[in-house]
């Protein structure tokens, strides 16, 4: 084991020797003393690359310390990326599942490391023009395809509840921010009460991955293509609106905004606008239906809410990202540009 790896153990909460011990019991033939480097960005679920001479994985864990019900579910991420293995939607393959605190303190799993390009700036800084556009493309097809999927055929058909999506969303994330709130955000009060009076009728079904954007993708070595797409820690069956909505958050927020691209030069740097990736979505999902202000309303909010849990994680010590307490601040930012996707943000002044 490397020195580096003595040195995380304690900033982690697991002893990697123990770790290294159980690998090499449970995945016969491999070589090598285990080399352990954290995965940085993330703010949910701790993640690292295990590697060994003739092997190299990423486990993904919960986090150290109490959490939300629901929260941080790797099982659940487990589940629908070994069932996706067999779809057309490319995932990192499954090793194993580790459900006891014997090994590191928590759940975790591990699955085979994919070779590709994450990009963590929405802007693609050192990027052609012409690349950048074949990107967000490629992500509008990648969710195209996500959305095309048979829940059922797929033997994911009790990963959900049918129908009433937001009716139970809302519930779920009302509850959520009055488990994690730690201050008033009166934005995300505000936008609750009003997805509550004008929820939409239409109950479509899809396995929806509830947190698809671009720094959840990765991209082939050289080439604007999917190769895995990543973090399935809040995917469900839902309704596939909410993961269109969710996606494009980014062409409303600004960079401050956790890295949004509003006022930036578009068609300089080759990025579609908004309308015109939607478009490209719609045509390849072959769907009528588009997204609307309540749509973008609930993405917000459920993302401000995400923030606040991120801000409440920091102020008990127990956030995994270094700039948790930094993040966490956008909550009430984030809440606001829900409020101005129905036309409320007024309101607030």
């Amino acid at each position: 084991m490397s020195t580096a790896a003595v040195a995380g153990a304690a900033a982690w909460g697991f002893e990697p020797s123990r770790l290294e011990r159980f690998l090499h019991e449970r995945l016969p033939g491999l070589q090598g003393a285990m080399q352990i480097e954290p995965i940085g960005g993330g703010q949910s679920n701790p993640t690292f690359f295990v590697s060994f001479a003739n092997r190299r994985l990423v486990l993904r864990k919960k986090p150290t310390g109490p959490v939300l019900p629901s929260a941080h579910a790797v099982d659940r991420e487990f589940r629908v990326m070994q069932a996706l293995g067999r779809s057309a939607l490319p995932v990192p393959p499954m090793v194993l599942l580790h459900q006891e605190p014997d090994v590191l303190g928590t759940d975790f799993y591990l699955m085979e490391r994919v070779e590709g390009r994450v990009f963590n700036r929405n802007d693609l800084p050192g990027l052609a023009p012409a690349e950048r556009r074949a990107i967000y493309l490629a992500m509008a097809e990648t969710l195209a395809v996500l959305h095309g999927l048979d829940h059922e055929a797929l033997g994911l058909g009790q990963f959900g509840k049918p129908g009433d999506y937001f009716v139970r969303q809302l519930g779920r994330w009302s509850q959520q921010w009055a488990l994690s709130k730690t201050r008033e955000n009166p934005g995300i009060d505000q936008l609750l009460v009003w997805l509550s009076a004008h929820l939409p009728e239409d109950q479509e079904t899809r396995l929806t991955h509830g947190d698809f954007k671009l720094n959840n993708l990765m991209f082939h070595p050289t080439e604007p293509r999917v190769v895995a797409v990543l973090d399935w820690e809040l995917s469900t069956l839902g309704h596939p609106l909410a993961d269109v909505a969710f996606n494009t958050t980014c062409w409303r927020t600004l960079p401050e905004e956790y890295g949004g691209i509003a006022g930036l030069d578009l068609q300089a740097l080759g990025i579609p606008s908004e309308n015109e990736y939607l478009e490209h979505y719609y045509r390849c999902s072959g769907r009528s239906q588009r997204a609307q202000p309540f749509h973008w309303a609930f993405a917000f909010m459920r993302w401000a809410v995400i923030f606040e849990g991120i801000a409440a994680r920091a102020a008990a010590g127990n956030a995994v990202s270094s700039n948790a307490a930094e993040v966490g601040r956008l909550g009430p930012a984030l809440a606001r540009r829900g409020l101005q996707a129905i036309g409320l943000d007024a309101k607030l002044s």
